[in-house]
């Protein structure tokens, strides 16, 4: 529902700005909260709207990071460059847009109009209306919202190349579906096949990952839901559910306020582009509900907490089984734990979480696939393959270009905001889960099993660099929400993306 005030406490004109706090309502709750809050703004002019240093600088670097990521590439550096050994065709082929993975094409389709009105609606009514809706149908508005703007930047492609086709190239799953007769021979075998150059190798995206994702398509081929568009819906549904998980856990961690502010962010994010189109949009948002769950169990901010945190285990537990490198979502995990308000807090989160986890862990080994085996050879499958010739020197620093496009320089910004010791020191809640994300993103990026390819593989810790947005101040939220949305239009037309 809307703020609300006492009507003791109805600012005159003089105060509007003053900095004096007044209590409000919103969704039931009582919150305290600036004057100038209280009364409808209108799109403030650019000039009237004050950047920080913080921001400023961050803003900066983002922009310096993505140009040397697009020109270094053009510079014939010799090793600083995304592609060795690699013929003009091969190089076109792989390395012709880095650090974003696809191909230059300036174009416009079917999404295109669907999209930039989209865009201009989340601009112009987004911080407003979610400052409004009822809470009970916010996380909902988010999802629906980061649903269509998803799926309407998959169709600036067309159905068939942008959305109905993706999953289906013949590095991708639903390649492998149909050679799979037995799913109990198919699990206990799965390690044996990971490797190259085997008869029976798993195709490229089957090999570098845990048998859960190949296993999910299969099933969902077995109701009688097979094909690329069926497989792009399920991506495009968990993906964007994301946007709802990430405005739940903020709210629990932060407070409502927050959380409002969080939502047109997190519901127009530029991740969108790679969320309907490949099946990391799907371990996203798998991990992201698994965090949100985690938060409410630690918060206490529902009375079921521990079936909530054993929710979160088995959600977490099943990501690591989608994507190896979700075992770095303990990072974010932790940054949870530490934000309770008591050990015992903590600990009636933790153990339920992680008997959960373990129990999912237990049920994969008797099936014959134990974790950490495919994980040691999944690296060597990855040596196999084209990461020989992807050298460090470029992408060690050329992969934060990619993560600059896929949040946005708005959600950059934000992040300038997340290093507020005096918020850490009081263990925020919110500073601490994109804090985790984004050092989850660092020792990814450390492990050099992660070059190229990274606005599509990281998306489960991108989609909250997104919400550290929520800290700018609410004044300037239209233009970086203009800033972030403009970027996503531009990646998504003047580049063919790969996924």
């Amino acid at each position: 529902m809307p703020a609300r005030c006492n009507p003791a406490h109805i600012p005159t004109t003089e105060q509007i700005g003053s900095g004096i706090q007044y209590p409000v309502r919103l969704g039931g709750q009582t919150h305290v909260t600036d004057v100038s809050d209280l009364v409808p703004h209108p799109i403030p002019r650019l000039s009237d709207v004050s950047i920080g240093r913080r921001e400023t600088v961050a803003v900066a670097v983002g922009t310096v990071l993505v140009v040397a990521a697009f020109v270094v590439p053009r510079l014939d550096l010799g090793p600083v460059t995304p592609l060795i050994n690699a013929t003009p065709d091969r190089f076109r082929d792989f390395a012709d847009t880095a650090p974003i993975f696809g191909w230059w094409n300036a174009h416009v389709g079917p999404g295109t109009v669907p999209a930039v009105a989209l865009a201009l609606a989340a601009v112009l009514w987004g911080p407003a209306l979610a400052q409004r809706l009822p809470w009970r149908w916010l996380p909902w508005t988010a999802w629906a919202v980061s649903c269509a703007w998803a799926f309407s930047l998959a169709m600036v492609d067309g159905w068939q190349r942008g959305f109905a086709g993706r999953l289906t190239a013949r590095h991708e799953y639903l390649r492998q579906v149909p050679t799979i007769d037995d799913v109990g021979e198919a699990v206990r075998t799965f390690a044996g096949r990971i490797l190259d150059y085997q008869p029976d190798s798993w195709i490229t995206h089957v090999s570098g990952h845990p048998p859960g994702a190949l296993l999910t398509f299969v099933w969902l081929d077995r109701i009688g839901l097979g094909g690329g568009a069926w497989a792009g819906l399920l991506c495009l549904l968990a993906g964007s559910s994301a946007a709802a998980a990430i405005v739940v856990a903020v709210r629990a961690l932060a407070d409502e306020d927050m959380a409002r502010r969080a939502a047109p962010f997190v519901a127009v994010a530029p991740t969108a582009i790679w969320i309907a189109v490949s099946a990391d949009g799907y371990f996203a948002g798998v991990a992201a509900w698994g965090i949100a769950l985690l938060a409410l169990a630690v918060t206490g901010t529902t009375r079921l907490a521990v079936p909530a945190a054993a929710g979160a285990g088995l959600l977490l537990g099943w990501g690591i089984f989608l994507n190896y490198g979700l075992g770095l979502m303990a990072l974010p995990a932790v940054a949870v734990l530490i934000s309770a308000r008591t050990r015992r807090a903590a600990l009636t989160a933790l153990v339920p979480a992680v008997v959960a986890a373990l129990l999912v862990v237990g049920v994969f080994a008797a099936a014959g696939f134990w974790w950490l085996d495919g994980y040691h050879l999944v690296q060597e499958r990855y040596w196999q393959g084209i990461a020989n010739d992807r050298p460090f020197a470029y992408w060690g620093w050329a992969n934060f270009g990619s993560v600059v496009c896929a949040i946005g320089l708005g959600s950059v910004a934000g992040l300038s905001r997340v290093f507020d010791l005096a918020a850490l020191r009081r263990r925020s809640g919110m500073h601490l889960v994109v804090l985790g994300a984004l050092l989850a993103i660092v020792a990814a990026d450390l492990s050099r099993l992660s070059k190229a390819e990274t606005e599509r593989i990281w998306l489960p810790f991108m989609v909250w660099l997104v919400a550290s947005a929520a800290l700018l101040p609410r004044r300037s939220h239209r233009w970086w929400l203009a800033l972030n949305v403009v970027g996503a239009l531009a990646v998504n037309h003047l580049i063919l993306t790969n996924w």
